[in-house]
């Protein structure tokens, strides 16, 4: 069964309104176009993120380690945030476990960072997820990118490492979250 993309509505309070991609004609506001890797709009942020890999790491196979297919409903979720058409953020999660969903790809492209997308990316993503029957989110995060530690912290990620330690000497630094139940409704709906 082929994927069809879809496209919502994020306000800048980060409330998602959905609209079916083919009855949006304009880009007012940031929208989320729920689709895959292999979406030709995802390239350029995924290109960037490889090189962001390489001159941090020396590698970016991180990036081919996953199949497409775990980023696919209805275990997982790739989206970009999109701002005229044209692709600003993105992320994704994947099954990690039967209550927990992984997340990956947390992107947003070098000229529009600072804005708080990657804060909206989460919010959407966390709430995709929840919607999916995932109650507790993981992650991890390379000792070289302390804008992600930073963001992860910031917006109530608990990590899994002593904040106190040198990245560098702890390898990947692994972080988790709990899901809002549906019964408590804090999740939006996307």
């Amino acid at each position: 069964m082929a994927y069809t993309p879809h496209c919502d509505s994020v306000d800048s309070a980060g409330s998602v309104d959905s609209v079916p991609t083919a009855l949006r004609t304009t880009a007012p506001r940031t929208t989320v176009l729920r689709t895959t890797p292999a979406d030709p709009l995802a390239l350029p942020l995924l290109e960037e993120l490889s090189h962001e890999y390489l001159v941090r790491y020396g590698d970016s196979s991180d990036l081919t380690r996953y199949p497409a297919v775990e980023f696919a409903p209805p275990d997982g979720a790739f989206l970009l945030l999109l701002e005229r058409g044209r692709p600003v953020a993105g992320g994704a999660y994947r099954r990690y476990d039967g209550v927990t969903a992984e997340l990956k790809r947390i992107w947003t492209h070098s000229a529009h960072r600072r804005r708080g997308l990657a804060r909206e990316v989460l919010r959407v993503l966390e709430a995709e997820a929840a919607g999916h029957g995932y109650t507790r989110i993981h992650l991890t995060t390379g000792p070289r990118q302390p804008e992600a530690r930073g963001l992860y912290l910031a917006t109530g990620y608990r990590p899994l490492f002593d904040v106190r330690a040198d990245p560098e000497s702890l390898g990947l630094l692994p972080f988790e979250k709990e899901l809002p139940g549906e019964a408590e409704g804090d999740v939006p709906t996307p």
